[in-house]
């Protein structure tokens, strides 16, 4: 009995590790496809009104600031707002709007809270002063080219769009972790999303870009239905597919300037990513296991005694995974990645997945929270609503 349980275990894992170096290569055949479709020119260029929700000195905050500022747009109103008068994002934005004068740039400072999303009551406080009929909402850490605008703006006006979303490259700050951030966006999720989205799944929706027109946002509700959803930006989408629209994938891709200054802010920042995405859809989320190629044929390698051919399951998962990554750098037109970095990334997004699957808390924003169904924060020790 104990030994046909061994086998089964082995032959699985092998297998699961085989289905994973599939992945990989078409992961990378997907990145290939979507970096080779250019941008959409806009037929009509109708204002805009891009929202920065700001808190914290992020590194290079002024330089991704500066980026939406400086678009080749006729009509764009940039909003940033914080949440307290003391926020060190304000004075980086008060030298922006200093140095930018012919810039239609404004600062809105409201303590007003709602909800347990510090991020949407910020963009609730923000709206009032928005004058457009098109919102676009960006986080802090992103930075753009001067032809952002009109690359979301040709999305956004094809026949039955509701919404626009932007991937995102992360580029690294000083240090390893930053560089292992970066890998993880560059090498796991956005490969997996394109993929996705190659072979017919749903368009996700990213905080690297929110864009849908004012009348849209208002028939979802406004900012405030979202107030208690860590994903917000999932939650964005989902409300807009309600009304029959759909979510579309702009071919602009968005830097991420990625700092992670040691091991353990990038394991809770990708623990709450993975436990997020768990709550969200949870089926999807366990399959995704078998995208751990290299990971699952390390585990499959001690049962090479019982089987030999297992261990060949190593060597061709590294080999696929190498592939990817080149072809990723390549389509992308990134700066290679060094492969010796493999035997750090793969075993520790492992360890993320096993660990999302031990528990429900997350820390957010200096805050401890619970994911609830569908993504909902609920405050550690208060009940779930």
């Amino acid at each position: 009995m104990w030994s046909n349980l061994v086998l089964a275990l082995a032959l699985s894992l092998a297998a699961a590790s085989l289905v994973g170096a599939l992945y990989l290569v078409a992961a990378g055949l997907a990145v290939r496809r979507f970096a080779a479709r250019a941008p959409l020119p806009p037929a009509a260029r109708p204002p805009v009104t891009i929202l920065k929700p700001l808190r914290g000195d992020d590194p290079e905050l002024y330089e991704n600031l500066r980026s939406f500022c400086c678009q080749d747009y006729p009509a764009a109103q940039v909003i940033f707002g914080v949440g307290e008068a003391g926020d060190p994002a304000r004075s980086v934005v008060e030298r922006l709007i200093a140095e930018l004068p012919g810039a239609d740039l404004e600062l809105v400072v409201d303590d007003r809270r709602h909800g347990t999303n510090h991020k949407i009551g910020n963009l609730h406080n923000m709206l009032a002063a928005a004058r457009h009929p098109v919102i676009l909402v960006a986080d802090s850490d992103m930075r753009v080219g001067p032809g952002y605008l009109d690359a979301i703006m040709g999305e956004l006006e094809r026949a039955g769009v509701g919404l626009v979303t932007c991937l995102y490259v992360g580029r690294p700050m000083a240090g390893l972790w930053s560089r292992m951030g970066a890998m993880f966006i560059n090498q796991g999720f956005l490969p997996s999303v394109l993929l996705a989205g190659w072979i017919g799944a749903r368009a996700g929706c990213f905080g690297a870009t929110v864009a849908l027109r004012r009348e849209t946002l208002e028939r979802i509700g406004g900012f405030l239905a979202f107030r208690d959803h860590l994903a917000d930006d999932h939650a964005m989408g989902e409300a807009v597919r309600a009304l029959g629209l759909r979510v579309a994938l702009a071919r602009y891709v968005v830097d991420d300037m990625v700092e992670e200054p040691a091991f353990p802010h990038l394991f809770r920042h990708e623990l709450r990513w993975a436990r997020t995405v768990g709550a969200i859809a949870p089926v999807g989320f366990a399959a995704s296991a078998v995208t751990h190629g290299v990971a699952l044929a390390l585990l499959a390698l001690p049962f090479a005694l019982l089987l030999p051919w297992v261990a060949a399951c190593l060597p061709v998962t590294v080999a696929c995974r190498i592939w990817m990554i080149r072809a990723v750098d390549r389509a992308l037109r990134l700066t290679p990645t060094p492969l010796w970095l493999i035997g750090i990334r793969d075993p520790l997004s492992f360890l993320v997945l096993v660990a999302s699957f031990c528990g429900r808390t997350v820390t957010w924003r200096g805050g401890r929270f619970r994911v609830g169904a569908n993504g909902r924060l609920v405050p550690h020790g208060d009940p779930e609503r």
